[in-house]
């Protein structure tokens, strides 16, 4: 028994090692990190090392208690800006997206793998949430700054969609489980009414769960070793109060994260590395779990159909969904495309797709092998074109600022205060010379081994290391003062323009001095109120704008969304590659509007210029411009692109 106990904790530790030295591999190569554990677990398995893992039981539970973790994680770094930013478009792919996306690849699996009508849908449902973690370990270990909109759509939907599938895949199980046929009305009935009750009450415990985590915390002095403990014991406990009174625990532990995290709780430093390190530990151990649990040699005889599947969710079902999810939004035709190809499939569509097994379905484990290789041909096709599709799209910005090098430290007894520590870098503004807010409170030097006070420096230099003492909410200002300058790519070394232009000047100076041909109305307009109306009342970081003979380019936004820098060029943008698909309501309505007018215009011409009588036939129609003779459509200029 105890020698038992030595090798399974051996053999444990071991695969945990392993894939946190794969990460290393997969930072060099940018491979996809997921990718990278399941193919450890597949190896280890029945058909690998040989250890044999067969208990659906044990998966499942230990993958849900790993996904709450992750999804606690989520939510605790999720701020308010993003979600209001990105509430919309994501919340709709969340939800209205999910089941699109299940309707869509579940009739498509009804053909390809000859199973029933509700196990097509139920394998729909279990692939149709998307998997955060892989993508934006693609996005960091590729260097990848995306415009900030298309990045908050992405983490709040995939923060959010996970409730949804759950709820959909369970439901269709136990439907199925129970041996009935039910009429498609009343499933959709029961589906809907089962949704807004499960729903609801996550929420409910979600909201007021997250709460009380920040009351206890606050009340209760507890050690600083155990606090974090204490935080991710009690957000599991909101996850199964949830789960138990029947309503989704998954996003009531998401939702309590994000309660927590946007509010003043005591020690967030603490806490936020703390759920760092245990959010990667769960992701590795629910994969590698599920990895075991896979048998590799039942997947040659579904293989083909498989990849079939695998293939329309990429290019059909997922695409579609999003196009009709977020056509009301009117967002540029690249950010949709760029949204409907990130749609990676993870550990969340594997671990659903353990559901039939322990319904006792008789498809049970096809459904299980379809998915897991639905989702390896998803991460081996999506994963390694993330970055390459992002730069084709023209969605890539240069960083604001480049290295930076800082510890935050909480203070024992100083509530929303922390002391944090730069290390000076070569070439950042305090470097050359720029002064420290007073508000910052400098208080303490380090350079080369000793201690000095700030006063008694007199100019910092690299490698000093400077002590702030700042309130918790510390504005960026600081962070630009320290970072260096960020290392611009050659070909983004005129991305931000040439020439700066004042935002509060008038547009019309702009108009007399480059003839850009503004009308009356705009003249009185300031250059920022100009930018902002061509891109409909908001802007934002790398934003750009065509008029006339030039291109004026946002240079930096305040926090109010107010912008604050703009520069000018005279060069215009290297095009963006068109996407010919994915036309928002409005280019529709647009669209529309021109054929019916060019119709109109067509027929009025035609009625002008025919003779009246029999030689009214005969007379040949002057030719009249068609739609297909109009200009590029909007969305495929810098102008269209950003409005």
């Amino acid at each position: 028994m105890e020698h038992a106990i030595y090798l399974v904790t051996l053999v444990g530790t071991g695969l945990v090692v392993a894939a946190a030295f794969s990460s290393l591999i997969a930072f060099r190569f940018g491979a996809p990190l997921l990718l990278l554990f399941l193919c450890i677990g597949l190896a280890s398995g029945s058909d690998g090392l040989g250890i044999e893992f067969d208990n659906a039981r044990f998966a499942y539970f230990a993958g849900s208690l790993a996904l709450a973790v992750i999804l606690f994680d989520s939510g605790f770094g999720t701020p308010l800006k993003v979600m209001k930013q990105a509430a919309g478009p994501a919340l709709s792919l969340a939800t209205v997206g999910v089941v699109l996306t299940t309707g869509i690849f579940g009739v498509a699996a009804f053909y390809l793998l000859h199973l029933g009508w509700l196990e097509s849908f139920l394998l729909g449902a279990s692939v149709a949430s998307t998997d955060a973690a892989a993508v934006f370990f693609l996005l960091r270990a590729g260097e990848i700054n995306l415009r900030e909109r298309v990045r908050s759509i992405l983490e709040v939907e995939s923060g959010t969609n996970d409730p949804i599938a759950i709820f959909l895949t369970i439901t269709l199980v136990e439907v199925i489980a129970a041996g009935a046929n039910p009429e498609a009305k009343v499933l959709v009935t029961d589906l809907i009414l089962g949704f807004f009750v499960s729903m609801g009450l996550g929420a409910v415990v979600g909201l007021l769960g997250g709460m009380g985590i920040v009351r206890l915390v606050e009340r209760l002095q507890l050690d600083s070793g155990l606090l974090p403990i204490f935080v991710i014991t009690l957000s599991l406990m909101v996850f199964a109060a949830a789960g138990a009174i029947g309503g989704s625990g998954f996003l009531a532990v998401y939702l309590a994260g994000m309660v927590a995290g946007n509010s003043d709780i005591r020690a967030v430093t603490v806490l936020k590395r703390f759920q760092d390190g245990i959010s990667w530990l769960a992701q590795i151990i629910m994969f590698l779990i599920l990895g075991l649990f896979a048998t590799p040699s039942q997947f040659p005889e579904l293989l083909l159909p498989a990849v079939a599947l695998g293939l329309i969710l990429m290019f059909v079902a997922r695409p579609l969904a999003v196009w009709l999810c977020l056509m009301p939004f009117r967002l540029p035709r690249p950010e949709v495309a760029f949204v409907s190809w990130v749609g990676l499939r993870g550990a969340v569509s594997i671990l659903l797709a353990i559901t039939p097994l322990l319904g006792g379905l008789e498809h049970g484990r096809l459904i299980f092998n379809s998915a897991f290789i639905i989702v390896l041909v998803s991460l081996v096709v999506q994963g390694w074109t993330v970055g390459p599709l992002a730069r084709r799209l023209g969605l890539i910005v240069p960083a604001r600022i480049g290295p930076l090098d800082k510890v935050q430290l909480e203070l024992p007894g100083a509530a929303r205060h922390e002391l944090l520590a730069y290390r000076i870098v070569p070439g950042s503004p305090v470097a050359r010379g720029e002064r420290i807010p007073r508000w910052a409170r400098p208080s303490l030097v380090v350079r080369e081994g000793r201690a000095m006070r700030f006063q008694d420096v007199g100019r910092v230099t690299a490698g000093d290391y400077v002590y702030i003492f700042v309130p918790d909410r510390y504005p960026q200002l600081l962070d630009k003062l320290f970072a260096s300058r960020a290392a611009v790519d050659p070909e983004d070394a005129d991305f931000f323009g040439a020439f700066a232009v004042d935002p509060a000047r008038p547009a019309a100076e702009l108009d007399s001095a480059y003839s850009v041909g503004l009308g009356e109305e705009d003249r009185k307009l300031t250059v920022a109120a100009l930018v902002l109306e061509r891109l409909g009342g908001k802007a934002e970081y790398a934003d750009r704008v065509s008029i006339g003979p030039v291109e004026l380019i946002v240079r930096d936004v305040d926090d109010k969304g107010r912008i604050t820098a703009l520069g000018l060029s005279f060069e215009p943008t290297a095009p963006v590659a068109r996407v010919p698909v994915f036309l928002s309501a409005g280019e529709i309505r647009d669209r529309l509007k021109a054929w019916l007018a060019a119709r109109r215009q067509l027929k009025a011409a035609a009625s002008d210029k025919a003779p009246p009588g029999p030689a009214r036939e005969a007379a040949p129609e002057r030719p009249q411009p068609s739609n297909d003779d109009a200009p590029e459509d909007p969305s495929d200029t810098p102008l269209g692109t950003a409005a």
